[in-house]
Formats: C-alpha cells, sequence, structure tokens
C-alpha cells in the first residue's frame, strides 16, 4: 500500500499535492463547520466560502498578471496555495470592508513573489509575506477597525487529526523530514516548558502545543516550500531552529514576566516563517537562467545536455539543480516542468545533466528531450547533501543505472581521487561497457569499476571487475566490495534499488529523489 501510495504521490507535482492537501483540508473544514463542529458560531460555511472565493481568486489573478508583465509563466498552483494558505490564517468573513482588506492581502502575497525576489526566486514565502505587508500598510493608517489580524484556526481541536494527516502526505512527497521534525520538537519543547511554568501540567502543556498553537500545520505546509528552503540540510535545520525561536518568543518572554508586542509587523507565526526564510536566502540559495549549448547521446535512451549559465552557478560536485521548463513554453502535465535533476559536470563553465528517456517518457522528459541549441531554461535552485565526505576514508559508489550522474561531478572534478580509495560500483543490464552512459569516460578516468550485471560485458576492461547478478542488492555489493563494511556508502539510483539498500545499510547516504 505503501508504495502505491508513493507512485501515486511521484506522478504529481509537490505543488499539485499540497494545492490537492490543502483544499481537501478547506473541504473538511466548510463540512465540519456547517455541522456545527467547528467555528464556535463566529464563523459560518457561508463566510469560509466567500472568503475563500476572494482569497484564492485575487492571488491567483494578481499572480497571472504579474506574470505576464514580468514575461513568465503564471504558475496558478501556486495562486491557489498562497491564497488558501491565507484562508486558513484569518477569520472567515461576509463584512464587504474586511473582504477588501483580505483583497489586500491577496494582492500583496502575489507581488510578493515578484517584487520580494531575486534571480527569478522569491526571498520570503508569499502567504507570510503578505500578511506582514498588510499588518504594515494597517498599523501606518491608524490600524482602520475592519483591518483583520491573523488567528490561524486552522490550529482547531477539530482539525488537528486532518492537519496532520495531510502534513505527512506532504512531507511525504517532499521527501524532507529533518527540519520540519526539529522544528516540531524544538518548537513543541519551548512552548511545553512555558506551559509547565504557567502551571500547566505536563499532558495539558502537551494539548496546548499540539492544538492551541499551528504547530503542526507550520511544519507541514509553511516551512516546507521548495523555492524558500535552504541548499544544505544542516542549511535547513538551521533555519527551522530559528524559526522555531521566534515562534514561540511571545512564551517565552512571558514566562519571564514580561509581554512581546509585534502588532506594527503582524503574529510571531508569520514573523517566524519569515526569519527561516532569510536564514534560507543568506544561506545562499542559488539560480539562474540557463541556455542549452549542447546535447550528446550517450546510448539508445540516455541524452546528456550541456548549459552556459547567465550568471554563475556554485555547486559542489554530486549536488542537483531544480531544472524548470517552463521559459521554453513547453505545455505542462500534472508533474509540472519543474524536475530535480543530479550534476554530471565538475564545476566550470558550463552545467551538464543526463536523463534516461523511455519509450513513455513524461511530459517534462520529452519537453527536456526536444529542446534545441539556444533554448532557454531556468535553475530554480542548486542544493543537496550527496557529496563526498571531507574526510579521506574509503568510499563506495554505487550507481543503478542513470543514477551514475552525480559520482560523474565529482570524479571529473580535478583532484577528487587524490588521497582517497574510490570504488565503483555501476548496476546495469547492458551486455557492453561501450553501451554504459560514460563507460568510455570512466575508463579513462581510471576509477576501479565494478560491473554488476545478468552477463560480464563482452568488452570488460583489465582493470574492472564483473558481479553477476540480476539485481544490484545487498549480496551483489557485498560480493563486489568486500570490504563494504569498513566503507563510507553512498546510494543513488531507482527509487525500488536505493530504498532497499538503504534497508540493509542503515549508515549509506543517499541522494534526494523527488521523481523524475
Amino acid at each position: 500500500m505503501i508504495a502505491r501510495l508513493d507512485a501515486a504521490l511521484l506522478r504529481l507535482s509537490i505543488y499539485r499535492v499540497v494545492s490537492i492537501v490543502l483544499a481537501a483540508l478547506a473541504v473538511v473544514a466548510v463540512v465540519l463547520t456547517a455541522t456545527g463542529t467547528l467555528g464556535d458560531g463566529v464563523f459560518g460555511p457561508d463566510a469560509m466560502l466567500v472568503s475563500a472565493v476572494v482569497l484564492v481568486g485575487g492571488t491567483v489573478a494578481v499572480s497571472t498578471v504579474l506574470a505576464r508583465l514580468f514575461g513568465t509563466r503564471a504558475q496558478w498552483e501556486s495562486g491557489v496555495i498562497t491564497g488558501l494558505l491565507l484562508w486558513f490564517l484569518y477569520w472567515p468573513t461576509t463584512d464587504a470592508a474586511e473582504l477588501g482588506w483580505l483583497a489586500g492581502a491577496a494582492v500583496l502575497a502575489a507581488a510578493s513573489k515578484f517584487l520580494l525576489a531575486r534571480h527569478g526566486r522569491h526571498v520570503f514565502n508569499p502567504a507570510a509575506a503578505g500578511v506582514v505587508l498588510l499588518a504594515l500598510i494597517a498599523w501606518a493608517l491608524g490600524q482602520p477597525a475592519s483591518a483583520p489580524y491573523t488567528t490561524w484556526w486552522v490550529a482547531s481541536e477539530p482539525l488537528v487529526g486532518w492537519v496532520l494527516v495531510g502534513a505527512l502526505v506532504v512531507l511525504w512527497r517532499l521527501r524532507r523530514w529533518a527540519h520540519s521534525v526539529v522544528f516540531v520538537v524544538l518548537g513543541g519543547a519551548l512552548t511545553v516548558l512555558t506551559q509547565l511554568d504557567a502551571g500547566l501540567s505536563g499532558g495539558e502543556a502537551l494539548r496546548f502545543a499540539l492544538i492551541s498553537t499551528p504547530l503542526v500545520f507550520f511544519a507541514g505546509f509553511m516551512l516546507t516550500e521548495p523555492l524558500t528552503l535552504a541548499p544544505r540540510r544542516r542549511q535547513q535545520v538551521l533555519a527551522a531552529v530559528v524559526a522555531a525561536v521566534v515562534f514561540t518568543l511571545p512564551l517565552t518572554v512571558a514566562a519571564t514576566g514580561y509581554v512581546l508586542h509585534l502588532t506594527p509587523v503582524g503574529g510571531p507565526y508569520e514573523i517566524a516563517l519569515l526569519a527561516a526564510n532569510l536564514v534560507a536566502f543568506l544561506s545562499g540559495q542559488r539560480g539562474s537562467r540557463l541556455t542549452l549549448v549542447q546535447r550528446r547521446e550517450l546510448g539508445d535512451d540516455t541524452v546528456e545536455l550541456a548549459f552556459r549559465p547567465a550568471r554563475g552557478l556554485r555547486f559542489t560536485p554530486g549536488q542537483y539543480l531544480e531544472l524548470d521548463l517552463a521559459p521554453s513554453g513547453a505545455l505542462t502535465d500534472s508533474r509540472g516542468l519543474r524536475r530535480m535533476l543530479s550534476i554530471s559536470s565538475p564545476p566550470g563553465e558550463l552545467v551538464t545533466v543526463a536523463v534516461r528517456v523511455p519509450a513513455r517518457p513524461s511530459r517534462f522528459k520529452q519537453v527536456l528531450q526536444a529542446l534545441e541549441p539556444g533554448a532557454v531554461v531556468r535553475a530554480c535552485a542548486v542544493g543537496g547533501d550527496f557529496v563526498l565526505p571531507h574526510s579521506t576514508d574509503p568510499v563506495a559508489l554505487v550507481a543503478g543505472g542513470i543514477g551514475v550522474t552525480p559520482y560523474l561531478s565529482q570524479l571529473r572534478t580535478p583532484g577528487a581521487l587524490e588521497d582517497r580509495d574510490v570504488v565503483l560500483v555501476y548496476g546495469t543490464r547492458v551486455g557492453a561497457v561501450a553501451e554504459l552512459p560514460y563507460g568510455a569516460e570512466l575508463i579513462d578516468l581510471g576509477v576501479p569499476v565494478v560491473v554488476v550485471s545478468p552477463q560480464r560485458p563482452t568488452d570488460l576492461p583489465a582493470h574492472w571487475r564483473h558481479v553477476a547478478s540480476e539485481l544490484l542488492d545487498a549480496a551483489a555489493l557485498h560480493a563486489a566490495v568486500p570490504d563494504l563494511d569498513a566503507r563510507r556508502v553512498h546510494l543513488s539510483g531507482p527509487p525500488a534499488m536505493v530504498d532497499a539498500l538503504r534497508a540493509r545499510l542503515s549508515r549509506a547516504r543517499t541522494d534526494h529523489f523527488a521523481g523524475y
């Protein structure tokens, strides 16, 4: 069942998944309100529906207009997500003046994607940015009575279970858990400690943290936006720590006998998210326009594309770039035209990626394969922790098929093999080294290679070895590398292979995979 869920989620873009989950939560909230379980008479289904139309419609409409003005493609799902996030933060209303302010929040949130951006990538979460900008405008106008404030009503007891399930689905699709877990643990611990100090019991304090604060919603839907994440895991964790501290700041300050007022700039939760976004931005979020320079075939179903960045694209060998093909003008599908692809080139003037194109490729691969030299696409981000260790410990690089690409970036880098014992295990089903993607180049690089395949390649080099196996499993891997337990192991390849090996090799490092 889990495998089927995983496969289903990988067929959808992260933006499609988040928009579906948020829409489902919205439906649940409306139903609970209609049945009297949610709202306590403060708002009804009519106010919820009207507010949703204003916020979602406003963000989508403004995003579409600004995208045309800035010469980019409108990401309507991003607008839907921003509008729904705002909907869960502000009290629903039918008052015309209050709806006008909500429309203003939608406009500001959408505008922040284009105006508070660098190299085509927005710096701050649009929903949080819209809230804070609206709060500043309301403060400058003397706090009109109709000006709304955020209540984060999504943190209501009837919705807790639903929010938790939705957050888990999003995190499962995103395949990044560490920073959200750190935020929940630290933010929850700080909240519980302040409530214990206030005289609550342990159970009451924990209940307060989970039900009276938007801890889970924040971790699952606000802190996980891909474009505002830091490039490395440790930087993401640092941003989560900063968010947790700011998130709980009013409570920790209150525990000392003081009151913290944040009225001019919104509430602590929005400020916490913007603080985390700022940490991520200062950590070196990178993006650039890319011009296709060359393409070459690496076999019957594999192609390598070389791009020239419009500006220097800094990366560490082994990292990936998030490639957005929307600037090409191609039509999209449910997965979108944005993917994470391992960089196969060393740092330098050009950036190369390689992909396997099956008989029935995704829309993304169809568009990528059809690109001609001179076509312009965009690298939204560079990131990942799939890099060689700083130490000179022996390393086993395990690749399945096109999973060899991050290793090419590492092995092509001058000095990569100095004072380092490296062996590459290459799982494949082809019958000759000449048919392997990068086979000839691996021979020239001189790295020790063990080919794992059903049949011995007919042109196996003298300094390469072969292990006969239908699959690159744990048994084949130990046969290929007898001293495997003494080596640092890196795994890259099809998710099924990586998951199976990782279950047997608890300390193995894996590449970030979010679906092709």
